[in-house]
């Protein structure tokens, strides 16, 4: 469960093997002189200890029900989860939904992923032994430098990674110094309580499928993805965001579903995601317009369970939820009724 919460570097390598993944406009550029004056720390207050979480959303249609948790991440490191409510909608239920995702299959087998072993390690580095400096525009390189040093400190390294792989590195330090997202506060208590239900979750990926990894893992390489868009929705998530990123997940914490209202969050994984599917191996292939290919299945799938199921249980990422066009908007129009927590 916990791999379907796609990160840019799943998102990656995902183009060529069988890994999970789950675009809003960017903000304008910021150029930062490297040499600028030190950046301020954060004075982050996480919250702790014993919280309630968000209540469930419950999506009712010809006397049947889902229920729906809502999800953030990263949450707070230091809270215990108070999953009652949640574990007994889990216990009710006759049917659990994976939360939205997609996946390029591949099946090759163990021994077949060692070989292509190789080529993937070159899907996540700079085409000719290109650096960062050699394949981003000056003044987002100079932002990179200065968000680096701060995070990162001195990772020769990671200078050789294409954009997307350096970027997603750099997020995660950055999140794990404001104490947040490196415990598994949710995913570990949905599991237990899915196995004390008996209940196997059904998957909602859609899923492609690769017949000649190898030849893909070429052709991608030679057709190209441009990482920038990626790259600079994920540098300004760092430079701007972990304040709402703390304030959203003390909100999921303490079940202030108005405050997750207010807090929108610009869109990370769909900037990164919306590349994959601009790049021509993606739009040769199919997978354009990934996005909401993606949530046509959910809800056709999600649409399935409610008509089989007296009570079925599905998780979703909050801002998908909540969005105007989301999935509690979406579900409203196909004559669900929705009331929320």
């Amino acid at each position: 469960m916990r791999s379907m919460e796609w990160s840019r570097l799943a998102a990656c390598l995902l183009l060529v093997v069988s890994m999970s993944a789950w675009a809003r406009e960017e903000p304008p550029a910021v150029v930062v002189a490297a040499d600028a004056a030190p950046i301020r720390d954060l004075e982050t207050l996480v919250v702790h200890g014993a919280q309630p979480g968000p209540g469930l959303w419950k999506i009712s249609k010809d006397g049947h029900v889902m229920w729906v948790l809502g999800t953030v991440r990263p949450l707070p490191d230091g809270i215990e989860w108070q999953s009652g409510e949640v574990e007994a909608a889990i216990a009710r239920s006759q049917q659990v939904l994976s939360p939205p995702s997609f996946a390029l299959h591949a099946d090759v087998g163990f021994f077949g992923m060692l070989g292509l072993a190789p080529a993937m390690w070159k899907a996540t580095r700079n085409e000719g032994g290109a650096s960062l400096e050699d394949v981003l525009p000056a003044g987002l390189y100079a932002r990179w430098q200065v968000q680096k040093r701060r995070y990162l400190g001195r990772d020769g390294g990671i200078e050789r990674k294409r954009p997307m792989i350096a970027a997603e590195k750099l997020r995660a330090a950055a999140i794990k110094s404001i104490g947040l997202g490196q415990k598994p506060v949710l995913w570990s208590v949905l599991e237990r309580a899915f196995k004390a239900a008996g209940i196997e979750p059904t998957a909602t990926r859609l899923k492609f499928t690769i017949d000649d990894p190898k030849a893909a893992i070429r052709e991608f390489r030679a057709g190209g993805m441009d990482d920038t868009a990626c790259f600079e929705r994920t540098l300004a998530s760092v430079e701007h965001d972990l304040p709402r990123l703390v304030e959203r997940a003390n909100a999921w914490a303490v079940g202030d579903v108005e405050a997750l209202r207010r807090l929108p969050l610009e869109d990370v994984d769909g900037a990164c995601m919306q590349a994959f599917a601009e790049s021509g191996y993606a739009r040769d292939h199919g997978y354009g317009n990934l996005r909401e290919k993606v949530r046509q299945h959910w809800l056709e799938v999600a649409e399935q369970a409610l008509h089989d199921n007296d009570e079925t249980f599905a998780v979703l990422p909050v801002d998908d939820l909540l969005a105007e066009d989301g999935y509690l908007a979406r579900l409203q129009a196909r004559g669900c009724e929705v009331d929320a927590p």
